[in-house]
């Protein structure tokens, strides 16, 4: 029953070299299809590819997976496929300026119609004060004038004639016109007037007020001569403009045919720019008389509405955009209306609207890290709203928090037809899936990344093709069949598995670079296999400060643990402590007690709220296995105490319920363990060993303090037989069971521990369920059968004494004669 040692081939699974396919060239390993990731890549690729909406994609992955670069190079390469994204664009709204208008455009006419505008504005600021200072315009323009100004003198002329015809005269002055009585032809002075009969001065009186009469109605006409007059000089205007315009306008129309928004626009500036000539006239002039440029006079505030603003130009875009939003907060996910400072006054306009990620990616896709984006405030719920409704709202967020005080715009949306990428970790998925119900309506494409593949002969080959690439694309020098074979067992070493390959790129290239320097230091031509194992040796030594502080407290006895001699009811367990990307093995003493009591398991480290559920749970279960193989029909009359002694941090996991269980069955059947070994591993009610996680962590650190303290041949480490797939050891710790100074012992079922730990036979049950009494399994059957013997003697007495009558009191002198009383 006692299990064999395992040999030095089952420790450590080397890369057979003739596995490796080196001589295909670098530049066919970069091309090559990464391997591992078929499930993954298929979700991508079924993602891009799906019409309709919410087929957005969450592609989950551990860190170093690569997840980045395989996304980007698959996205990129479906996106050169595809025909380019439309253009993005906001113009003035001439009707409500406060909502700008929103264009969505083939690929590069954004940039074209930009051009354009820009173009016709240039020719306006020249044409335009060109048409005013043209001799034909003048002439046209001073003959209206001159018919209007003779007609006034006409007018005036018969009005004076009449007014001396009644002796009134009528003379304009700068002020107006002054109207008073004539004799001789000569005003004459008010005293003078007054001087006159009474019946000369009602004449003229009444003269006056005819005169006067008539020239209010003469100035009637010549106000609406005037009017007229301006109506035919605007007329004259829009005549000499539309001469200008027509021809660029009608040629902008048809070059923006069946584009009806843009044709639009073009109207509107024809419009505008015939309203407000003046403006044209002015700006062209003062530009010409201050020698300020064109292409600064159009960007002029009088001018802006003009414009256009391009928020995306793809015209040299090769296929649909590909983005990634490194910082995806409010402002670079959906844009931002900025502000300008005027007078101390803030106020914005059409140009000062800035796109976000959603807009450069419209058309195409976007990528996210998942976690970034969920930390952020306000950004997942936005980026749903926008998938939700399929269009981009810009809004500050400072309105939708009702702070934003000043005056903003409502730009139209503009429709939004993207497919999302997020990336981040597993548990961040489910969370999702759990607790927002509208995750699973918008992200119906889950790409789970693989941890690592299967090793084989074709993964092999695959793999060291992966790492020709990555040596080339890195500038790496030249790898050796057995640089790339360590490099492989490593995988496997990290991957915890020795039928496994781990597909953590970024700690594979990570490796590489680092014996690439120990070969660039020690001026190599060829990465070796010594400089891949002191690349490896020399990270494990920069990260192994803590371990070798522990291992130190250890010799000291510090931290007590024996490697030698026998003891009851104690056994070293052993644990792994993780930090960051490494982790390493720490034996650790657990003790046990057994005595009568009532069957309960008293698990210290949960009751000091050390121990988590999972190490709860193995204890529970020891409790059902002692219950089931040594008291199955009577009650089990012991308490029991398991402890990890001088462990001051949390401690979880079942790992250690094989060796708490051999101390507990020491304890009961008082029988000392072999302190030589540590033990490792689960155990099920039925005493099934079972694999456990860290095997190669924990056997080395025991390891470590054995060799400290003096290899000797008897010591060793007992593992679940399920872990011996996973094996992967140092160097070192296979040298040393190549020579019988330390073994691995793999068991099945809790007895083979025991036999190793004992030393005793263990013994196998009858079909009464009874124990060969001197075996072990035996003592405790006899043991337990003991303490049930003393309980239920001690419970008889108990239930005799609470039968007997209470033993009579004597009365005192107050009691009546001949009474007993009892209390």
């Amino acid at each position: 029953m006692k299990p064999a040692p395992l040999s030095p081939d089952q420790l450590y699974q080397h890369c057979p070299l003739e596995w490796l396919e080196l001589e295909p060239a670098a530049e066919k390993a970069v091309e090559s299809r990464p391997f591992g990731q078929d499930r993954a890549l298929e979700a991508l690729d079924f993602a891009v590819d799906m019409p309709g909406g919410g087929y957005n994609l969450y592609v989950a992955g551990s860190v170093g997976l690569g997840k980045h670069s395989l996304v980007n190079k698959r996205v990129s390469a479906w996106a050169k496929q595809r025909e380019p994204a439309p253009d993005l664009c906001y113009i003035h709204n001439f009707r409500e300026e406060h909502r700008p208008r929103a264009l969505v455009l083939p690929a590069g006419m954004a940039h074209q119609l930009k051009r354009d505008t820009e173009n016709l504005l240039e020719h306006l600021l020249t044409a335009i004060p060109d048409i005013f200072r043209s001799d034909e315009y003048r002439a046209r323009h001073d003959e209206l004038k001159q018919q209007l100004e003779d007609r006034e003198e006409k007018a005036l002329g018969k009005l004076s004639d009449r007014a001396k015809d009644l002796g009134i005269g009528v003379v304009r002055t700068p002020s107006g016109y002054t109207i008073g009585p004539l004799i001789d032809g000569e005003f004459i002075s008010p005293k003078k007037f007054s001087e006159l009969p009474e019946e000369e001065q009602e004449r003229l009186k009444e003269n006056i007020e005819k005169v006067n009469s008539d020239l209010k109605e003469t100035l009637g006409r010549a106000l609406r001569w005037h009017e007229k007059l301006t109506r035919e000089l605007k007329r004259l205007d829009r005549e000499f403009l539309h001469l200008t315009l027509d021809e660029r306008i009608d040629w902008l129309l048809r070059r923006y045919q069946g584009l009806s928004h843009v044709q639009e626009f073009i109207r509107s500036i024809k419009h505008e720019a015939i309203e407000n000539a003046d403006d044209f006239r002015a700006a062209g002039e003062r530009g010409e008389k201050e020698g300020i440029s064109l292409g600064k006079l159009i960007h002029s505030p009088e001018f802006t509405r003009f414009r256009v603003n391009v928020l995306v130009d793809n015209e040299r875009a090769e296929g649909v955009p590909v983005v990634y939003e490194d910082n995806p907060i409010y402002t670079n996910l959906l844009g931002r209306i900025e502000h300008e400072s005027q007078m101390g006054t803030l106020s914005t306009n059409f140009m000062l609207i800035q796109g976000g990620a959603l807009h450069r990616a419209n058309g195409g896709c976007l990528i996210l890290d998942a976690r970034r984006l969920l930390m952020t405030p306000f950004v997942w719920e936005t980026l749903k709203r926008a998938l939700r409704s399929g269009e981009i709202r810009i809004q500050p967020l400072e309105l939708q928090m009702g702070l934003l005080s000043t005056i903003t715009l409502e730009p139209e949306p503009i429709p939004l037809d993207v497919t999302v990428v997020l990336i981040g970790e597993r548990w961040l998925y489910y969370l999702l899936k759990t607790y927002d119900p509208e995750f699973s309506q918008l992200f119906k494409v889950f790409a789970d990344f693989s941890e690592d593949i299967t090793r084989e002969r074709d993964s092999v080959a695959a793999y060291a093709r992966q790492m020709l690439a990555l040596a080339k694309r890195e500038n790496l020098r030249p790898l050796s069949k057995e640089a790339v074979a360590r490099v492989v067992e490593q995988a496997a070493r990290l991957a915890g598995d020795a039928k496994k390959l781990s597909l953590h790129r970024g700690q594979l290239v990570e490796l590489l670079r680092e014996a690439d320097y120990f070969c660039r230091r020690e001026e190599s031509g060829q990465v070796g296999w010594a400089h891949v194992q002191q690349a490896i040796e020399r990270r494990e030594y920069r990260q192994r400060q803590l371990q070798e502080r522990l291992q130190e407290a250890i010799e000291r006895d510090i931290l007590m643990i024996d490697v030698a001699g026998e003891q009851v009811a104690q056994v070293n367990g052993l644990s792994v402590i993780p930090l960051g990307d490494t982790a390493f093995g720490r034996p650790a003493r657990i003790t046990a007690t057994a005595r009568l009591g009532s069957g309960k398991m008293v698990d210290i480290e949960r009751e000091s709220e050390l121990g988590g559920p999972l190490h709860s749970k193995g204890v529970l279960i020891l409790g059902a296995f002692l219950a089931n193989r040594y008291a199955p029909s009577q009650p089990l009359s012991l308490s029991v105490s398991l402890v990890f002694e001088q462990s001051y941090g949390p401690v979880d996991g079942d790992s250690a319920s094989l060796a708490e269980l051999c101390a507990l069955l020491s304890a009961i059947a008082r029988v000392p363990l072999r302190q030589c070994y540590a033990v490792t591993g689960s155990v099920n009610q039925l005493g099934q060993v079972q694999a456990v996680g860290g095997v190669n962590e924990k056997i080395e650190g025991f390891f470590e303090l054995c060799r400290a303290r003096g290899l000797d041949g008897t010591q060793g480490v007992i593992i679940p037989a399920a872990n011996i797939q996973h094996l992967m050891l140092k160097q070192e710790v296979v040298e040393a069971a190549r020579e019988k100074k330390f073994s691995i012992c793999a068991v099945k079922e809790v007895d083979e521990a025991l036999a190793l730990l004992t030393g005793l036979e263990v013994g196998r049950a009858d079909k009464l369920g009874a124990f060969p009494e001197h075996s072990f399994n035996g003592r405790v059957q006899q043991r337990l059968h003991e303490l049930e013997e003393t309980r239920s003697h001690l419970l008889r007495r108990e239930l005799e004494s609470e039968a007997l009558p209470p033993p009579p009191v004597k009365g005192n002198g107050e009691d009546t004669p001949g009474r007993d009383r009892y209390e």
